[in-house]
This record gives C-alpha cells, sequence and structure tokens, in this order.
C-alpha cells in the first residue's frame, strides 16, 4: 500500500480495518502514515515524504526526492519472492498511478483507492488510470458510471469519514474535552496539513482571526495542528499578533470541529469533515501564482470545495487567491456567526443538506472495500 499525506493515512487505516477482518494475518508494507502503523502496517517511508502543495514549484523542489522513492520501492516489490498478492494506492495519484501501471504490466493486480478527481480537473488523468488500475475503488456516488464509461471497473463503497463522523456531533462533549464552555462563540481555524499550504494560507487566515478578535472579543479560536507544524503555525500566529487568544491543539481536528459554530480552513478533505460534522465554514485557498494559473486552466467545475462539489452550488463561500484577503475572510465568517440570530432559515438549510450528503455517502466502506478486493483477487 502507498497513502500520500494525512487524509490519504487516514482512508488507507480504515481500509486496513476491513482488509484485516477478512484476513486477520495479513502482511501490509509500503508508504503509510500513523493511522496504517496503529493497525501494524510496516512503512518503509512515511506518507510525509509524498506531502506537495501546487502543480509546478513547489512540486519541483521535491521531484528528484519523490522519484527515487518510486525507482526503489518499484525495485523492492518487483524482486524475485517478493510480489504482493495485491497493490493499493491510496490517492496521490501522481506518485501511485504511474507505479500501478509498472506493476500491473509485471502481473501485479492494482487498485486504486479514490477516484482521482478527473470530475473537477484534469480529465485527461482517465487514460491513465485505465492503464494503471484493475479496480478503482470509489468515495462519492456519481464516479463508478463515470468511469464505467472509460472502460475501466470501479465500486462505491462510500466515504470512510461518513463512518467516523457521527450523524449528530456532541458538540457540549467535544467543547468540554477543550476546556470550553457551552456559551462560548467558538471559531475552528484549519490551516491545512501540509507545510507548504500553511506557508501560504496561515498568515491571511490568522490576520482575519485578528480583525474578529477586534469585532467579537469574546470569541474563542481554536486551532488543530499535525504535531510537525505546531511550532511553524505558532510562530505564524505570534507574527500575526493573535498567539496569545487562540488555542493551538495537537491533533483533535475532529474535536475541534465538533466543538466550533463555524470554521475558517482550507480547501481539501477537511471540508468535507467539516461538512459532516454540520457546521458552515468559509473555504480560504492559496498557493504560488503560477500553480494557480495552471490549475485554473485544468479546472472543469466552478466550485472548488468539496462541499460544494458535492452540493453542486455555492452552499458555503470560497475565498480562492486574491479574493482571500483577510478583510473577505473575517466578513466572510461574521455572516455565519451572525446567522442564527439574523438568517436562521440559512443556517437551517445548510444543515440539512449536510445532513443529506452525509447520508449519500454513509456506506459500510471498509467491508464494501475488502469485498471489492477479495473478487479481484479471486479472478487471477
Amino acid at each position: 500500500m502507498v497513502a500520500g499525506e494525512t487524509s490519504g493515512d487516514l482512508l488507507a487505516g480504515l481500509l486496513l480495518d476491513g482488509l484485516r477482518e477478512k484476513w486477520p494475518g495479513l502482511a501490509a508494507q509500503g508508504i503509510g502514515g500513523p493511522q496504517m502503523q496503529r493497525r501494524g502496517f510496516e512503512a518503509w517511508w512515511p506518507s510525509e515524504r509524498l506531502a506537495v502543495h501546487g502543480y509546478s514549484i513547489e512540486l519541483v523542489r521535491k521531484l528528484l526526492g519523490i522519484l527515487a522513492i518510486r525507482k526503489q520501492l518499484r525495485q523492492r516489490l518487483e524482486a524475485p519472492g517478493a510480489r504482493p498478492d495485491v497493490f493499493i494506492g491510496v490517492d496521490a495519484p501522481d506518485f501511485n498511478l504511474g507505479l500501478e501501471a509498472a506493476l500491473r504490466e509485471g502481473g501485479v493486480k492494482t487498485v486504486h483507492f479514490v477516484c482521482p478527481s478527473i470530475w473537477a480537473w484534469r480529465a485527461d488523468r482517465v487514460e491513465k488510470i485505465r492503464r494503471s488500475a484493475d479496480h478503482v475503488l470509489c468515495i462519492f456516488p456519481f464516479e463508478p458510471e463515470l468511469l464505467a464509461r472509460h472502460g475501466i471497473a470501479a465500486t462505491y463503497v462510500g466515504h470512510p469519514l461518513a463512518n467516523v463522523i457521527p450523524m449528530e456531533p456532541d458538540r457540549l462533549a467535544a467543547r468540554a474535552q477543550l476546556g470550553l464552555a457551552a456559551h462560548d462563540e467558538v471559531l475552528a481555524v484549519l490551516p491545512g496539513s501540509r507545510s507548504a499550504e500553511v506557508a501560504y494560507i496561515a498568515k491571511p487566515f490568522f490576520q482575519a482571526a485578528a480583525l474578529l478578535l477586534r469585532a467579537r472579543p469574546a470569541i474563542k479560536i481554536v486551532v488543530p495542528a499535525v504535531p510537525a507544524l505546531h511550532a511553524r503555525i505558532e510562530a505564524i500566529a505570534r507574527e500575526c499578533g493573535v498567539a496569545g487568544a487562540v488555542q493551538i491543539v495537537a491533533g483533535q481536528s475532529h474535536t475541534v470541529l465538533a466543538a466550533c459554530d463555524c470554521t475558517l480552513i482550507a480547501s481539501g478533505t477537511a471540508t468535507l469533515e467539516a461538512a459532516l460534522f454540520k457546521r458552515p465554514m468559509v473555504i480560504g485557498y492559496h498557493m504560488h501564482p503560477i500553480s494557480w494559473r495552471l490549475m485554473r486552466r485544468k479546472q472543469l467545475q466552478p466550485w472548488v470545495g468539496l462541499p460544494n462539489i458535492l452540493c453542486r452550488d455555492f452552499v458555503v463561500p470560497e475565498l480562492l487567491q486574491d479574493a482571500a484577503t483577510p478583510e473577505a475572510l473575517a466578513a466572510a465568517v461574521q455572516r455565519w456567526l451572525d446567522a442564527p440570530a439574523q438568517e436562521p432559515a440559512v443556517l437551517q438549510s445548510l444543515q440539512q443538506r449536510f445532513t443529506a450528503l452525509h447520508e449519500s455517502l454513509r456506506r459500510d466502506t471498509p467491508r464494501l472495500a475488502a469485498d471489492a478486493i477479495q473478487k479481484i483477487l479471486a479472478a487471477a
């Protein structure tokens, strides 16, 4: 298995639950993170080695190291007596699809978990998916039909997070865990789980937090940070003059999302988590200007945030690139915080749409994924 980044590690960890239930003696190795390792996965390299941000400049900086890892991994998997029964690439398509294609050509069954977002951007990837994967495990219900049009076998297994996150989160318990009062007004700030994300978006997020603190001095601001980025996030908060006013916690992003009234959040998987927690949000993102221009050219839909893509509507605001100013971010957050008193119907509608979204994604993902993989192996 190969999982890239924090979100891939989480998805792969949940998949391993289903695989180990079906095959208790399973030996799983490759590239993974702490969620996978807790389930007995042997990580030859950590997931964070594959983490990149953007499309060109940032990727080039790490490209040689990533290519070296892929070459070493391929050699290891193709060595006599070491060929696996199945290779599962979890997300990280730029790394995994090429490796899957090579392994599949050599007779290894290959599965790709999480269909690359060919419906959002980079539709040209569909040919690469067809060459690379014997089967694709899809986390959104419309994807298998789309792949079938291109001759790619796929199974909808639901989104693992839809089962991890309760349909009705316990806000009071989450607040108690974080030392917050039931009556507190709470903003969650999530500036991303990757170093380059934090470098680009954390500053405007914290500058927006400073503006909100001036307007709402009693507001509680909580920031879940991956341990490796804790010091960097704290330094940026200090630079923006809010270090003493924000509570930075190690991990616990689900607890923070359950506790908050609203979240200011970087575009990515975390936005779907926020939607599953039924929380209003403001999505912000910023990247290198060249990366932004390249990405925009390949974008196929008007939305970037997953909640908006899945609802096919701008149900929450997206403030991207030059639009992600501290003033605009703060104003958008203010609207959500004022909504219970000023626009309760808007807030209620959002929560209803997020509940419907949650129900559509809720399946027994570990079992369905393991069953699909078993069928692939049986057909070998």
